[in-house]
């Protein structure tokens, strides 16, 4: 089981979370779902909730403070060891930071910002909270990716940001590339044009085909059929409350 104890290194997608209008029906999704322990968090956090499995942090659910907030989907994080310092690079490279860092007690800090194509994600400098702490399992964040329109210039915005190279993987038909750190993928970039900028989320399963009758018996919907890749068979849902997300299936080995 792959876990994690300590800071993710800078770049790192190190957690993720989803702000909801009903926080019960999510937690009763989700939990059944993935297997997750979901409790409200505490008041002075707005009820945020850690969400758990087999003990260890695996994401975050936020209740909507009003009905005027916009719910924005599953927020990716990137790990950072300095968020002011990463804030300036985003800045010089072309993104916006709208929201002022704020400390989580003593988790860690935080904020959110945007890339130049639109796509919104969070930096997060642990303190106490490293962020995911199990990973790459069944029920637990495996991939993470960023898609927009415009390739190019987002690989090198956070190309600039975070130091990441390329893995590219690129055909006629698409482009795309892993996003690497001395040559290991932690996450992807690709172009979709048409659509708006996004960080997907894909979650482990032990299997694609079971996982989306249940996201349907929950109240779920399919969006993208489950199809057989090199990587694992993939489906695209959203759950009962219309937020998106993939679902990979994960080998034995």
């Amino acid at each position: 089981m792959p876990t994690r104890d300590t800071p993710w290194p800078t770049g790192t997608p190190c957690w993720i979370d989803l702000t909801i209008a009903d926080f019960d029906e999510a937690a009763k999704f989700y939990s059944t779902l993935f297997g997750w322990h979901v409790e409200p968090g505490a008041p002075e956090f707005g009820g945020y909730a850690v969400c758990t499995k087999d003990g260890r942090d695996v994401a975050g659910l936020g209740p909507r403070m009003d009905e005027n907030q916009p719910l924005p989907g599953w927020i990716t994080y990137l790990a950072t060891d300095s968020l002011d310092a990463t804030i300036a690079k985003i800045g010089e490279a072309g993104g916006t930071v709208p929201m002022e860092p704020m400390d989580v007690g003593d988790a860690g800090r935080m904020t959110l910002a945007m890339d130049p194509a639109g796509a919104g994600f969070g930096l997060w400098q642990a303190n106490k909270m490293v962020g995911s702490a199990i990973f790459n399992e069944a029920g637990t964040l495996v991939w993470t990716e960023n898609f927009s329109s415009d390739w190019e210039r987002n690989k090198a915005f956070y190309g600039a940001v975070f130091g990441y190279s390329f893995g590219d993987m690129s055909s006629d038909e698409f482009k795309y590339a892993t996003l690497d750190f001395d040559g290991r993928p932690c996450g992807g970039i690709g172009q979709i044009p048409g659509q708006p900028a996004q960080w997907k989320v894909y979650f482990g399963v032990a299997d694609t085909d079971a996982a989306v009758s249940q996201v349907q018996e929950l109240g779920g919907t399919l969006v993208d059929p489950p199809a057989d890749t090199p990587y694992g068979r993939m489906a695209g849902v959203k759950d009962s409350q219309g937020h998106a997300f993939s679902l990979m299936s994960i080998r034995a080995a």
